[in-house]
């Protein structure tokens, strides 16, 4: 079985980490799979990819905290790059053959990049199954009401996906209600709970022994994602640190991700050395060991990071994104309703309330970790299962249509 994963990335970590997750458990859970993932991430190279993967890179767009789009690397205009992006998508997937394609979030891709390959792909090869991944908050409803009215997406969801996989609960946020789905796309929809993450590749003790952690000594991870917007959240941390009581053991893990500034990144690292008891690091592909040790997690409010937190059973604080999207502010306000975390609104963020309620949280953790152990967290095999039962419905596989060399040409129009 071949599956062909899109994942488009102009900002942050947070789509192509997802994706790599359900890519992991697929190909333990499926025999003879071969995945061909497609994505954009400056950052793919850096992860441990599991034999049986394999990835076309993209050029990398970028998009700012407006929304605005742009090239990330290359000196071409957006329409160059996005046409670029769409033909090496084409051919691509006409020479995989894909049995089952995973689309993840927009079902037309980045600034309608895919449009073409499915279009494409429904007239060649009409047995390939279309799966939509959603995480379970994409935008306010407003917002994603109307782009998915302006991009057509409705449509597209209906004419063509076969299943709409929605990784979260409704008991968080009912995201078939909130975005309107219609009778045909709620026939078509799934929600699978949570994505557990994997277990953390260092033991708990091995690693609080690396780190020198003292009996007794608590330990807090703080987290900035991506870091393209986090420097506001990792400075207001380092400078709380000096009101801690000078007599409370406490060791700081801070990660201040890849895509932060240099300039930026630079500022912390000095700024940390004043602490000696701050461990401070650009990037990890071990987040999990990191989380497993720590007593709390100071975090922004991606998607990803709410799954670790919650895999892990950890206490909080989340200071959630509020540009160019809504989602994480939306999950994080909704998740702490439900007691699972403390949330900061960027706007009231300041060294003495965050080190006030980290000193909180660090004396009452039962609290959260008691409501954590309620959440779904059975994503990964609801996926599998659904993209088995797909599979093993799909009619007898017929040979792709070939394209004589001369019409290669019109494929690259």
């Amino acid at each position: 079985m071949k599956l062909l994963v899109y994942s488009h990335d102009a900002y942050g970590l947070g789509n192509i980490c997802r994706m790599l997750a359900i890519c992991h458990h697929l190909l333990d859970a499926i025999p003879n799979l071969s995945i061909l993932v497609v994505s954009g991430s400056p950052m793919l190279h850096s992860f441990r990819l599991p034999a049986g993967l394999d990835y076309l890179k993209l050029p990398c767009l970028h998009r700012d905290e407006n929304g605005d789009m742009s090239a990330k690397y290359l000196k071409l205009d957006m329409k160059q790059t996005v046409k670029l992006r769409c033909n090496l998508i084409r051919i691509a997937a006409l020479n995989f053959r894909p049995d089952v394609v995973l689309v993840d979030k927009k079902p037309y891709g980045l600034q309608n990049e895919l449009k073409k390959t499915i279009e494409t792909l429904s007239v060649v090869a009409p047995e390939t199954k279309w799966f939509l991944l959603l995480r379970d908050i994409l935008d306010a409803p407003k917002q994603t009401i109307a782009e998915w009215h302006l991009l057509d997406s409705y449509r597209a969801i209906e004419q063509f996906y076969d299943r709409v996989l929605v990784v979260g609960t409704p008991e968080v946020f009912d995201t078939c209600a909130e975005y309107q789905f219609s009778a045909e796309m709620l026939s078509k929809s799934l929600f699978c709970g949570y994505i557990r993450r994997q277990q953390a590749i260092k033991h708990s003790e091995l690693l609080r022994q690396e780190l020198k952690l003292a009996p007794g000594e608590r330990c807090v991870l703080v987290t900035a994602g991506g870091g393209e917007d986090g420097y506001p959240l990792i400075h207001a941390y380092l400078e709380g640190l000096t009101g801690l009581p000078a007599d409370y053991l406490l060791k700081s893990l801070v990660v201040c991700g890849p895509e932060m500034s240099q300039a930026e990144r630079e500022r912390l690292f000095q700024m940390a050395k004043q602490y000696p008891q701050v461990i401070i690091s650009e990037f990890t592909d071990d987040l999990m060991s990191y989380i497993e040790v720590a007593d709390t997690v100071v975090a922004m409010g991606g998607y990803n990071t709410f799954c670790e937190i919650l895999t892990a059973q950890k206490p909080s604080i989340i200071v959630p994104r509020v540009r160019p999207t809504e989602e994480q502010v939306i999950r994080a306000r909704k998740m702490a309703e439900l007691g699972l975390l403390e949330m900061i609104h960027p706007d009231e963020l300041t060294p003495t309330i965050l080190i006030d309620k980290l000193l909180h949280q660090l004396a009452n953790p039962s609290y959260y970790t008691s409501n954590i152990q309620q959440v779904d967290l059975n994503a990964l095999p609801r996926i599998a299962d659904s993209i088995l039962t797909a599979i093993s419905r799909k009619s007898v596989r017929g040979e792709l249509r070939q394209f004589p060399g001369q019409r290669i040409e019109c494929l690259l129009a």
